[in-house]
């Protein structure tokens, strides 16, 4: 089946202009294709505009690839920040593009992914036709393809490895399916330029605003030593991804809406999964525009409401669980200093960094080293051997049936380790004070399924209330509070 671009006209009348103005705030959330030369490009490409009568319009990179256009290598569509929107609305085709672009097609067969998904093979291609005109292997297939450019364009990897980091098992396969659906082979895509090949450096873009010193701050009132580093314009952190062991920094770029990535990764099968979860962590694929929107009426009652607010993320929903479950009952300083200690005790070493420990590495010490109460390290080890076993990592609300864990404890994994968007921690003390102090009264029902980002919009509201002549107290009440 032909995937087919947009036809609604007030949809065709939006990105019209969106075109023609270069809007960045569209950017990644349709692309357009020119019949006339076969290229499709992001709508802030600056090539000349083509003709109305030349365009086509589709919703993702994807569609115009499967529709028979190659991606443009000025303006890089491989390199646009992801939009949701175009996946339809079935959420177990939502879930399937989860875990595709979390490498399970790669490390596993479709019916391993339908089994995931409580599906059979052939309802589950059924549901890909139905909202995205192709099957799931060639969703996964162009995917990888567009993996691949981005590397050939902005990485100095040999082609063979590019192939491996990209999913591919064999480089005549590559080679054949770059000619064939990209039109172009890997050495002329390939940009000639000199580059470290003990780094993979890459470009993530984000549609504006972006309140990078915000979420930067965030990130560093927690900053672990030897696991993470900032400064004013970048962070970065060590990290393990299944077998895979790495680093990154990601230093921000305002003027160009993106970021440069500079990532380290020992196992290139697993770039694509590990590039899926730095976007994750700093939540460059929503539209936040439309999220703005959205809250439109609960942002009104804020004495000053910040622009482009993102939900800061974790690395996993286990870090984000120990974290949860060590800021129990304490301050956040507190909590920093036991995951300080934890890291330092049982994380695994790396040149010279140090790796967030382990489920096992937690399980096999007596946490002595940890001051607090013996139920609470009960808890955690609890926990850590819970994750050890389970095969859906992902399933926090099952976390409750484990003594010591919470609803609270869930839901701050939940927005942190997954990035869900509609987490509202009521209990929060956190979330309270700045109601209370803001005199704020509105429905956060009504703030679905964006409620993340308003109790987000409420620390940093409380952080704004906060007296400039104490700046510890004012640190520990703008934070995200890491306990009950």
């Amino acid at each position: 089946m032909r995937c087919q671009p947009f036809t609604v006209e007030t949809t065709l009348a939006i990105y019209q202009r969106a075109r023609f103005s270069r809007d960045a705030r569209f950017d990644g959330q349709f692309f357009v294709a020119v019949t006339s030369t076969g290229i499709f490009c992001r709508n802030i490409c600056p090539a000349p505009a083509p003709k109305e009568q030349h365009v086509q319009y589709y919703p993702s990179a994807i569609m115009a690839l499967a529709a028979g256009f190659r991606p443009c290598l000025r303006c890089r569509p491989d390199s646009a920040p992801g939009s949701p929107a175009w996946r339809g609305t079935d959420a177990t085709v939502k879930r399937a593009i989860s875990l595709i672009q979390q490498g399970a097609l790669q490390q596993a067969g479709l019916p391993q992914l339908a089994a995931r998904l409580g599906v059979s093979e052939r309802y589950l291609r059924q549901l890909f036709t139905a909202e995205l005109g192709i099957a799931p292997k060639r969703y996964a297939l162009l995917q990888q393809l567009l993996l691949a450019k981005q590397l050939l364009q902005s990485s100095a990897l040999p082609i063979s490895n590019v192939a491996l980091a990209s999913g591919f098992q064999s480089i005549r396969s590559f080679n054949a399916q770059c000619k064939a659906v990209l039109k172009l082979t890997p050495g002329e895509i390939r940009k000639r330029q000199q580059m470290p090949t003990s780094t993979i450096e890459l470009y993530l873009a984000y549609r504006p605003p972006y309140a990078w010193q915000p979420l930067r701050d965030f990130l560093r009132q927690r900053q672990i030593p030897g696991l993470e580093w900032s400064g004013d314009d970048y962070y970065g952190r060590t990290f393990r991804y299944q077998q895979a062991v790495g680093a990154f920094t990601v230093y921000h770029q305002p003027q160009q809406h993106r970021f440069r990535l500079e990532l380290q990764l020992d196992r290139l099968a697993m770039l694509q999964p590990v590039l899926h979860n730095i976007r994750r962590i700093f939540d460059l694929d929503v539209d936040i525009t439309q999220v703005e929107q959205d809250l439109a009426p609960q942002l009104a009652q804020l004495r000053s409401a910040v622009s482009g607010l993102r939900l800061p993320g974790l690395w996993s929903p286990f870090e984000a669980g120990v974290r949860a479950i060590l800021g129990q009952q304490v301050t956040v300083r507190a909590a920093h200093q036991l995951v300080q200690q934890l890291v330092q005790q049982l994380g695994d070493q790396v040149a010279g960094q140090r790796l967030f420990p382990t489920p096992q590495a937690i399980v096999d010490s007596e946490l002595t080293f940890l001051k607090m109460p013996q139920a609470r390290r009960d808890t955690l080890r609890r926990f850590s051997c819970y994750m050890q076993e389970c095969e859906d990592t992902e399933d926090i609300n099952a976390w409750q049936a484990l003594k010591g864990i919470g609803p609270w404890t869930c839901q701050y994994a939940r927005m942190r380790g997954l990035s869900d968007p509609d987490i509202w921690l009521a209990g929060d003390a956190g979330v309270k004070n700045a109601l209370k102090q803001g005199a704020i009264s509105f429905s956060a029902e009504a703030g679905r399924p964006w409620r993340s980002y308003l109790t987000l919009q409420l620390w940093q509201l409380l952080a704004a209330m906060a007296k400039p002549t104490a700046p510890q107290t004012s640190a520990v009440r703008s934070n995200l509070l890491e306990n009950h």
